[in-house]
């Protein structure tokens, strides 16, 4: 299988989920390329069999770069992918950034949230026990 990531981090908590989620996927043998949304052209993705999307919520609202990356997609109908949440409130955003995906026609796999702790801002607010619902996230992809 060959995967393509894009994620948008703030603190580092979507880059440790979306590289920790890279050498799961690698252990199944699986190719993975990793973007931020800076890095990738939502217009020319590198082609693949499954693109995983992963981004904080922010200001009550998925993040406002990979809202605009989701947004301007192209080439992707009928494309599977998995998507990733972190955020500090009882209120994921996973709901909206489906909603922006299948306006692209693309087909879900997988989703999966992560609540984040206190201190933020120091990239290590992840709760414990996020690497197994890493792992089982991977196994649905």
């Amino acid at each position: 299988m060959n995967y393509v990531i894009v994620y948008w981090s703030r603190y580092g908590h979507n880059r440790k989920i979306v590289n920790y989620l890279s050498e799961k996927l690698k252990e199944k043998n699986a190719e993975t390329k990793i973007f931020t949304t800076d890095e990738a052209n939502p217009t020319e993705l590198p082609e693949a069999d499954l693109y995983v999307f992963s981004a904080a919520a922010e200001a009550f609202n998925l993040q406002k770069n990979m809202r605009s990356f989701m947004k301007n997609l192209e080439g992707t109908n009928g494309k599977k992918y998995g998507i990733i949440n972190t955020h500090g409130m009882d209120k994921n955003r996973l709901q909206k950034m489906e909603k922006l995906l299948s306006k692209k026609n693309m087909i879900k796999v997988a989703e999966v949230d992560f609540k984040v702790g206190k201190n933020i801002t120091s990239g290590n607010a992840l709760m414990d026990g996020w690497e197994a619902k890493v792992d089982q996230f991977a196994e649905k992809l």
